[in-house]
């Protein structure tokens, strides 16, 4: 079910709208990061300013924020997750990152592109919106339910 969703911006400007699904309701942002429950996060690109290297920066900085600069243990998994962003990004794409049985998939409009990583490396992930240093703080109120 959607937990909640919100929309990310930069320098006042939409980048892409976000929500967050759960099996249940949950508030508490730490909860969720280390939660091994089914959950994901779907995001559609609602700006031409998105594109490959700006999505590929923007979660290199995200893991370095996420892990307090304590990438190397997933280094191999966060490669991993770039790399389902170099294709061409464009307005309109949509992407479902989920976690399921111990597990990251990631789909761009309806497809799947792969499939890796485990708990370790979700809860990184997840940290990038829902952590101490959250890619952006409006957003994760928003996923979180609280806007």
């Amino acid at each position: 079910m959607l937990n909640g969703g919100g929309i990310r911006e930069k320098f006042w400007l939409d980048m892409y709208v976000g929500g967050l699904y759960l099996s249940q309701k949950e508030t508490n942002s730490q909860k969720i990061i280390e939660s091994d429950q089914p959950m994901a996060i779907f995001m559609e690109i609602v700006s031409g300013m998105i594109t490959s290297e700006r999505m590929i920066e923007a979660v290199e900085e995200g893991f370095q924020k996420s892990t307090e600069g304590n990438t190397s243990p997933i280094q191999n998994d966060i490669e991993m997750f770039i790399n389902a962003f170099r294709e061409k990004i464009q307005e309109g794409d949509t992407f479902l990152i989920s976690y399921h049985a111990g597990a990251v998939t990631i789909a761009k409009n309806g497809k799947e592109i792969t499939s890796f990583g485990n708990l370790k490396f979700k809860q990184a992930l997840f940290g990038i919106w829902f952590g101490n240093e959250p890619a952006d703080e409006n957003l994760k109120q928003g996923m979180l339910g609280a806007e």
